[in-house]
């Protein structure tokens, strides 16, 4: 489909296109002209939720997503049944008791009794005092819904001209309403933010109440775990004598500590003196020994009693936990006996061949310390086992407290936690609401009026409705116009197309013998002159030229006559043939003197034909009869190849092809067969068939005349 053909369209249907909308235009303006005036009034709300002057309490919210939800939430509640129904009766208590109603009183509302008025300003006043909605399976109150919408005050009218909607990205949300009366507007806008405020804060102030008490038991019971967990603990440490298990185990682990040190250091002691003695030893010969411990039995016996003594004290000194009165002895023992030790050396008789009077010193000292450190481990032991025994005791407990002191972290924890929540929920509780109206809606200035626009509106949207309609026709329109579709539907040559012409008769001598007429009939002529060419041209000598259709009706007879006048014109001698047993249209406007049937019967004989004039025209007498029933095929042929020798061209109409072996017999004796295809036809299911008919016997088939094309498509097709 080209762009063209649909402009083509439109201006064939240029004027429904100027007269349907000027005709909408009419009846919307005398559908508005008596509407009322619009009075709009506005009023704004603001919500504390992006002020950051209100966030005193609690966090401002920061994500855009949640901040589009809270308003979005905000808007819906206005918008709810719920709210516009308190809105709803109030304005049926105002016009019901007042002298001044916002509107004109309905007829439903007229025809109520003054018991049924006050019957439904009662049902009206209970209902907004309980914020309750009108339950639609009452009868009752169904009937005073309907008297709400008679009024147009119910929700979905207040709606249709309600607009709730947030200042581009502010705190405030704007309500609008538009009505037909300043002071309804006013009232509608005012009443709506106030019971959205008061129910808002309340529904706020229960939730929190509720959340403050909630939060005040939950509060108790974790300070009652914490203190039952604090009384168990207590008791614990009370009955197993544990003051603080910390420091016990941080003293016991300091002295256990300091004794191992001591420990450590005394075998040390009993290891290096004991190695020292055993060099010294090497070092002595054995004569000289002997003569010395001669001469030392008494001073020894005395050292060895001292270091008796001295044990004996350092014993007592380590289990006394060190003290002092201990550390006097052992410094006094150890005097006395470093004085026998330089006693001992006073008597000691060395050999004049050898000097050894410093090791024995070094040796008896370095026995006596190390008799001191072998008697000191033994006390250290006992006192290291002691404090590990009292280590050890202290383990059990510190896992029992340790569970009762994370327990009590836990309780201690979650206390704090739901008691900061508590004091925030408590002092929101006792904050005043956020939101609050900072404009109040005032009785407006009437709107610009729209009923211009309404009926500029009306007809551009019935323009455009109209060239909807005809595009949707352009595009579903699958029927064939031009030549050039017909050829590419079909893909067969198309010869020529013939306009159409509105004359209930046509005058083929006038056509011809003259040059007057109309611009059609001068179109025809030379449209028929074209196709008579290209007939020409595809005869190439042939002489038997069929003409036929796919369906009946197809405008076969006017070209065939006029293709037979137009030979005749150029002095060639034609036969016009009726083969149409079906519709005998040539037979009827002629009136013959000759039919086929008798020819083929040779009622009529080769030699009455040599004084035939330039045209000839044969009927059939009609009936339910093929060719091939009047005579058969090769005697048909015989009788036309007869024919042939006395004529130039011999043209035959058939029936259409939907009539099956009638048409197909006349397609067997014709030399070339020509079609015909009405304009503003389709190619259907039931015509394809034969279109595949005729493109088998090709070049039989020489190709479609175009016929009955409309004034607007010859013209585009004659300027191609």
């Amino acid at each position: 489909m080209e762009l063209r053909n649909f402009f083509k369209l439109l201006l064939k249907h240029k004027y429904g296109l100027i007269a349907v909308p000027v005709v909408a235009i009419i009846i919307t303006y005398f559908l508005v002209r008596n509407q009322p005036d619009v009075y709009s009034s506005q009023a704004q709300l603001a919500t504390g939720i992006v002020d950051n002057t209100q966030q005193v309490l609690s966090n401002p919210i920061t994500q855009e997503s949640r901040i589009a939800q809270e308003f979005s939430n905000l808007m819906e509640m206005m918008r709810s049944k719920k709210m516009l129904d308190q809105v709803s009766y109030q304005l049926m208590i105002h016009d019901l008791t007042s002298e001044r109603p916002y509107r004109k009183p309905s007829k439903l509302l007229l025809d109520l009794s003054d018991e049924a008025r006050r019957h439904a300003l009662e049902v009206y006043t209970n209902l907004y005092q309980k914020k309750q909605s009108l339950s639609l399976f009452d009868r009752d109150q169904n009937g005073l819904h309907q008297l709400l919408e008679s009024m147009q005050y119910d929700d979905k009218s207040l709606l249709k001209t309600l607009l709730i909607y947030r200042a581009e990205a502010s705190d405030f949300i704007n309500v609008q309403f538009d009505a037909e009366n300043p002071e309804l507007s006013a009232f509608v806008v005012n009443t709506l933010c106030k019971e959205f405020i008061s129910y808002y804060t309340s529904m706020v102030r229960e939730n929190q109440r509720k959340a403050v008490d909630f939060l005040a038991d939950l509060l108790r019971e974790k300070q009652d775990s914490l203190n039952s967990k604090t009384k168990q603990l207590r008791q614990y440490k009370i009955a197993n004598r544990v003051l603080n298990l910390s420091e016990q185990a941080t003293s016991l682990y300091g002295q256990i500590s300091d004794y191992e040190a001591q420990r450590q250091q005394a075998l040390e002691n009993v290891v290096s003196t004991e190695a020292a003695i055993r060099k010294i030893d090497s070092r002595f010969d054995p004569s000289d020994r002997q003569y010395m411990e001669s001469t030392q039995v008494r001073v020894n016996n005395q050292i060895v009693q001292l270091n008796e003594e001295l044990k004996q004290a350092t014993d007592a000194y380590v289990e006394s936990g060190f003290d002092e009165s201990y550390k006097n002895r052992i410094d006094s023992l150890k005097r006395i006996q470093a004085s026998k030790v330089l006693q001992s050396s006073d008597k000691y008789v060395f050999n004049p061949l050898t000097v050894k009077q410093d090791l024995v010193q070094q040796k008896t000292k370095l026995q006596n310390d190390n008799v001191i450190a072998k008697s000191s481990l033994r006390p250290i032991n006992d006192e290291l086992a002691r404090l590990n025994q009292r280590f050890d005791a202290l383990v059990p407990h510190e896992a029992v407290v340790g569970s009762f002191e994370k327990a009590i972290d836990v309780a201690q924890e979650e206390y704090l936690s739901i008691l900061a929540k508590y004091n925030q929920v408590s002092m929101e509780a006792s904050y005043s609401t956020r939101i609050r109206q900072v404009i109040t809606a005032m009785p407006g200035l009437a709107q610009p009026s729209k009923k211009m626009l309404l009926v500029m509106i009306g007809g551009v949207v019935t323009f455009a409705f109209y060239v909807l309609i005809l595009f949707g026709f352009f595009f579903f329109d699958n029927t064939i116009k031009t030549p050039k579709e017909l050829a590419n539907r079909t893909k067969v040559p198309v010869l020529g197309y013939l306009n159409m012409l509105s004359n209930s008769i046509i005058d083929f001598k006038k056509i011809w013998d003259t040059s007057e007429g109309s611009e059609k009939t001068k179109l025809f002529k030379n449209l028929l002159r074209s196709i008579r060419f290209e007939i020409d041209r595809e005869m190439d000598g042939s002489k038997v030229l069929l003409i036929n259709s796919l369906l009946p009706n197809e405008g076969k007879t006017l070209l065939a006559i006029s293709l037979a006048y137009s030979r005749a014109v150029v002095n060639q001698k034609v036969l016009l043939i009726d083969g149409n047993f079906e519709d005998s249209d040539i037979t009827s406007t002629v009136n013959p003197q000759i039919y086929i049937e008798d020819y083929l019967k040779g009622k009529v004989t080769a030699d009455e034909l040599k004084n035939a004039g330039l045209l000839n025209v044969w009927g059939n007498r009609g009936g339910d009869i093929s060719l091939f029933e009047v005579k058969p095929e090769a005697e048909v042929n015989g009788r036309f190849e007869e024919l042939k020798k006395h004529f130039d061209i011999i043209i035959i109409e058939s029936s259409a092809l939907n009539t099956l072996n009638r048409s197909k017999e006349w397609v067997e004796v014709a030399d070339k067969v020509l079609g015909v295809f009405e304009s503003g036809q389709n190619i259907t299911e039931e015509t394809k068939p034969n279109i595949n008919y005729l493109k088998s016997i090709r070049p039989k088939f020489i190709g479609w005349v175009l016929n009955k094309v409309p004034d607007e498509d010859a013209s585009s097709g004659r300027n191609k």
